[in-house]
């Protein structure tokens, strides 16, 4: 997938409060602030909304890694399968909480 670099241009006064809360999902928060994200389609719903507020462009997708050979592989499962077993350990207790009195001052 591409990632997509949206740019808030305009400023979200006046704007309805379904703009503002695509705004603010965006992670955009005042004007020539920029964020990345996935193209997707939930990402191009939220734009379509807004785009009278921001100007969006398509960066290109880097090249990924090529995957290790696969005569490596076996090798990794057998040092993963002679490491020793981590001992499990009991979660903590959180404290229990305080009772809050009032006094008939406070209430």
């Amino acid at each position: 997938m591409a990632t997509l670099k949206i740019t808030q241009i305009k400023s979200r006064i006046g704007a309805t409060a379904k703009q503002c809360a695509n705004l603010d999902a965006l992670g955009l928060h005042r004007i020539n602030h920029t964020v990345s994200h996935s193209d997707s389609a939930i990402i191009l719903g939220m734009v379509e909304r807004v785009k009278h507020l921001v100007t969006v462009e398509v960066v290109a997708e880097k090249a990924t890694k090529k995957a290790a050979p696969k005569a490596e592989a076996p090798a990794v499962e057998a040092e993963v399968a002679e490491a020793p077993k981590a001992e499990k350990k009991a979660p903590a207790k959180k404290p229990a909480a305080k009772k809050v009195t009032k006094t008939k001052k406070e209430e």
